[in-house]
């Protein structure tokens, strides 16, 4: 086959996947960014208002508040699912039927619906019929149940705690990929020039997983920062909307205020935000691997 006939025909293989690239990702983008310079509203209509939207956000405090609260809750669940399932990965990496069984477990909760879990840690955290209270209370550790959901602080750290249960056995699982690729013979070398387990820990499994810890701590920050089922169950917002997340308030906007143009540049705006952290990702897995 001539050169220019096998071009052809590896532009016919991936012709498919172009297409769907650009008929779900381009063209949405393109409609989005459209709609991010009009006063389209959800009832119909909106007219061009240029980067009228943008400065609009520039001058929002919800919006700024809703972004740093976002921030705060990312800077406090990521390290929480980082060293967890870095932990839970060492202790279940062996070879074995429990360490396969506590996999089980531990993954278990990643195939629930984000939605449904949070309903669920809604009826678990009930101050009056809620199973946490009341095993807290049984144990002495509390006077009276807690409210969870009447402080914006006890609320965050209530959502973490759902978090973490539902989605700490992914990264588990890629740890445990990862160090399980760790050749047997290094491991070995390390132990015949007396290397204590810690120290094969810092030294040999943490460097080569490394890519690993990368990987899932931007899949966690990218996931922390589009957070909004859970806070939309859990807290609504409240109390006095201190628990708004960024998408929670484009949500608001879009689809509660129908300010659809306004809600597309703050969408814009987060994108923005996500593509930049993306980018720095990339950067340090490639110095990594360089190094």
């Amino acid at each position: 086959m001539k050169p220019a006939h096998r071009r052809y025909l590896g532009l016919v293989y991936v012709a498919p996947a172009l297409l769907f690239v650009a008929a779900f990702v381009v063209y949405p983008l393109w409609r989005l960014v459209r709609m991010s310079m009009t006063s389209a509203s959800l009832l119909g209509g909106g007219a061009f208002v240029g980067w009228n939207n943008y400065l609009k956000a520039w001058r929002d405090e919800t919006f700024w508040h809703a972004l740093l609260f976002t921030l705060k809750y990312t800077i406090y669940v990521t390290p929480i699912l980082m060293l967890g399932g870095f932990l839970l990965a060492l202790l279940t990496a062996e070879p074995g039927r429990i360490a396969r069984f506590t996999r089980g477990v531990v993954f278990l909760p990643v195939v629930i619906g984000l939605g449904s879990s949070s309903i669920l840690w809604v009826g678990l955290l009930d101050e009056q019929v809620g199973l946490v209270g009341r095993l807290l209370h049984d144990l002495g550790l509390v006077a009276q149940p807690p409210v969870w959901f009447v402080d914006a602080d006890r609320g965050l750290w209530a959502v973490i705690l759902t978090v973490v249960w539902k989605v700490i056995g992914f990264g588990m699982l890629l740890f445990v990929a990862g160090i399980q690729s760790i050749g047997i013979d290094i491991r070995e070398a390390a132990m015949l020039d007396g290397a204590s387990y810690w120290q094969r820990v810092r030294y040999i499994t943490l460097p080569l997983v490394m890519r690993t810890l990368l990987l899932t701590t931007l899949i966690s920050v990218i996931g922390s920062l589009l957070a909004f089922d859970q806070f939309y169950i859990m807290t609504s917002g409240g109390p006095r909307s201190e628990t708004f997340t960024s998408v929670y308030w484009i949500y608001q906007n879009s689809f509660i205020y129908f300010k659809q143009g306004y809600g597309a540049a703050l969408s814009i705006i987060l994108l923005v935000i996500v593509l930049v952290l993306s980018t720095l990702h990339l950067l340090m897995a490639r110095r990594g691997g360089e190094t």
